[in-house]
């Protein structure tokens, strides 16, 4: 259940269906030693069909292949929800580095103007920004995004499981959830590049759950606080998991958010797919049972799923 790789935990969900209680507690157990190790594990047994997985893949490369201009008729700079495409260098997530060497295209629920959440003004709620004259583009993302939130949500399961909680405590957190898929191209490392230069950098992120699917490529490397940058290289059928901030702050930092990067050394052209699932924007965040004790109480202030997007957001962007 709990295999070594060369650098993270495997973890087979797939035990989370069974009508046993001892099969789910073994996949809790499982997740548990992930979450406290690095807070990544590659997840097997997820039920994603191996095909919509490679036309995702197979579609994100014919998008970025497409040439400049027709990607930016669809720039997320004119989004109210931050949706649609980000061009070669449009981020820095690592202070003091150069601009991240990728660019991204980015969707969610796909919410019309007049939707009352988006009248009240709610985190990253609106409409999506969908690319013409790919006819197979938005049909296979939006049956995708919407395999990833039932994934999202079981993976929740196994997450209370693995506090003591009951299986289903999470299940407000994930009724109506905020998440977003982004599709991210990585071209391959200069051959002199700046200093500090790199596809991605060092960063954690804000919310839930990460759930990635990359190609056979390579180049994301997880920090160890003992070994430094590890590698995590693919593992066919799998996804790789990791815990975002939100996660760490409901856990009282018994569950770790962890730095990781991308460094695109094989000379190959990218394409990774992370799925960012952060649930229910009422939903409060406060100390979970059991996260906490007389020698170490609550770190944070309680806020709300949305509260700790925007703190992070104001933090990031100040």
């Amino acid at each position: 259940m709990n295999e070594k790789t060369p650098s993270l935990s495997i973890v087979d969900i797939s035990g989370l269906a069974s009508d046993d209680p001892a099969l789910r507690a073994e996949v809790g157990h499982a997740i548990r030693a992930a979450c406290q190790d690095k807070g990544f594990m590659y997840l097997t047994g997820h039920g994603i069909d191996a095909g919509l997985r490679a036309s995702v893949l197979e579609q994100a490369a014919l998008f970025f292949d497409q040439p400049v201009a027709r990607k930016m008729a669809i720039s997320m700079a004119g989004s109210i929800c931050n949706r649609g495409y980000e061009p070669m260098r449009g981020q820095t997530l690592e202070a003091g580095a150069p601009p991240d060497l990728k660019e991204s295209f980015y969707s969610g629920e796909d919410l019309p103007l007049d939707d009352p959440r988006v009248v009240a003004g709610k985190f990253n709620h609106g409409p999506n920004q969908w690319p013409e004259g790919m006819d197979q583009f938005r049909a296979t993302m939006e049956r995708y995004f919407d395999e990833m939130q039932v994934l999202g949500a079981r993976l929740m399961q196994g997450l209370a499981l693995s506090l003591n909680l009951p299986q289903d405590h999470f299940a407000p957190f994930c009724q109506s959830p905020m998440a977003n898929l982004r599709l991210i191209h990585y071209p391959p490392q200069p051959a002199n590049p700046l200093p500090g230069e790199k596809g991605c950098g060092a960063h954690t992120d804000w919310g839930a759950l990460t759930l990635l699917m990359q190609d056979d490529v390579g180049g994301l490397q997880v920090w160890d606080e003992t070994a430094g940058w590890v590698d995590a290289p693919p593992v066919a059928d799998s996804y790789i998991v990791n815990l975002g901030d939100m996660i760490a702050r409901w856990t009282n930092d018994r569950y770790r958010s962890t730095l990781h990067r991308v460094v695109n050394l094989s000379g190959r052209e990218r394409y990774s797919v992370p799925f960012f699932f952060s649930g229910n924007p009422d939903e409060p965040v406060t100390c979970l049972p059991g996260c906490a004790s007389e020698s170490d109480p609550p770190r944070y202030a309680p806020t709300t799923v949305e509260g700790h997007l925007r703190e992070m957001y104001a933090r990031t962007y100040a």
